[in-house]
């Protein structure tokens, strides 16, 4: 069996950065049941809006509201937060998967681009994560039949 090439680390350095959390229409479902709140409660109180799609608010310290020494809603996390670090930059460009060795511990540096691009698009696929429509997809999240080109 193949080296994993990636293992969450629970570190939350993908939970800092103003403006980094977009939700899709499903998420700002999930996170408002998860919560127990209706939607518009949920909107009201932790999301505002960016170039024209939703995102969480951060905390003062900067990070995702919810992050509290580990993610408060895992369960129903958004999909950005499911599908990271396999964001369209990260499987596309061998560089951007560079980069973001030395910024997540949980991406294995022993697993070769090649590997990282066929684990990460099986894993986005087998979780439903990947998106073609802009609408209010996070960018991070598209993957279009061209970028599947060799």
């Amino acid at each position: 069996m193949a080296e994993e090439a990636f293992a969450c680390r629970m570190c939350g350095h993908c939970c800092q950065g103003q403006g980094g959390i977009l939700l899709t229409d499903k998420d700002q479902d999930r996170l408002a049941a998860h919560l127990g709140l209706d939607l518009a409660e949920f909107l009201a109180r932790y999301t505002e809006p960016q170039d024209g799609k939703v995102g969480l608010v951060c905390g003062p310290d900067g990070c995702c509201v919810f992050f509290k020494d580990g993610c408060g809603v895992h369960p129903g996390r958004p999909d950005v937060c499911r599908a990271w670090p396999f964001f369209r930059g990260n499987l596309v460009d061998e560089t951007s998967w560079r980069l973001i060795q030395d910024y997540c511990p949980g991406v294995n540096p022993a697993v070769p681009f090649e590997d990282f691009v066929r684990q990460g698009r099986q894993y986005l696929r087998e979780n439903g994560l990947c998106r073609e429509d802009r609408g209010s997809a996070p960018n991070a999240l598209l993957d279009s039949a061209e970028d599947r080109k060799p």
